[in-house]
């Protein structure tokens, strides 16, 4: 026979699995937007740098336009959209991204926009260790309705590990660093960060445009 302590744990069990189940379905993204409005081109705007390294902007906007355009979007070109913002006097990622959805439709066209933010970009060392850690934060703007379609945070980090005793450890540590260095480590984990973050068909990810055979499935 089933005991009274027994039934308590028993629903105790059932509450705190109904709990977390409405807390899951809170936390998932609502699409009701991005299907409604069914972006089939994208701007990608220079992204804001919130942090102390120069190129981070840079390296984060030229791997941003593969993981879009082989989701299925159309993506402006990186160089057409210099280009023009260049020739209307427009260099700062700050100037840029303050300028209304509705001119940015009026002169590229295209159906929304990607605003992105470095968080992180670049190495840190310690005595024994390095890392290299990118950080974005992307949103993605209807540039017909101003409406926010989709919002995405990425972090990755790729950390050199040190072993061997405590010579190897110094050694390893001094060899990262100028890896790191020489090879501009920082690059290769801002492609990684953005394949993560902008591929579509992951959880909380972006959802597929229409040139992919996948968008009918979503």
């Amino acid at each position: 026979m089933t005991s009274i302590r027994t039934l308590k744990h028993i629903g105790a069990a059932l509450l705190a699995f109904t709990l977390a189940g409405c807390a899951a379905n809170r936390n998932q993204l609502d699409y009701s937007a991005f299907r409604e409005s069914r972006p089939a081109s994208i701007l990608v705007l220079p992204p804001l740098n919130e942090t102390v390294e120069v190129d981070a902007s840079q390296g984060v906007l030229a791997q941003a336009t593969l993981p879009l355009a082989e989701s299925g979007y159309y993506v402006i070109p990186v160089a057409v959209m210099e280009e023009t913002f260049r020739q209307n006097g427009l260099t700062a990622p700050a100037e840029i991204q303050e300028l209304p959805a509705a001119k940015l439709r009026e002169i590229f066209g295209a159906d929304a926009a990607l605003y992105m933010r470095v968080k992180k970009y670049g190495a840190s060392y310690a005595v024994l260790s390095s890392s290299v850690a990118v950080a974005i934060e992307a949103s993605l703007i209807d540039l017909r309705s101003g409406a926010v379609l989709w919002e995405g945070r990425k972090e990755v980090a790729e950390s050199s590990g040190s072993g061997g005793g405590l010579i190897g450890m110094l050694v390893n540590a001094v060899v990262s660093q100028i890896v790191n260095t020489l090879s501009d480590r920082s690059y290769v984990v801002a492609g990684a960060a953005s394949q993560s973050l902008l591929f579509a068909g992951q959880p909380g990810g972006i959802l597929y445009g229409p040139r992919s055979p996948k968008h009918e499935l979503q």
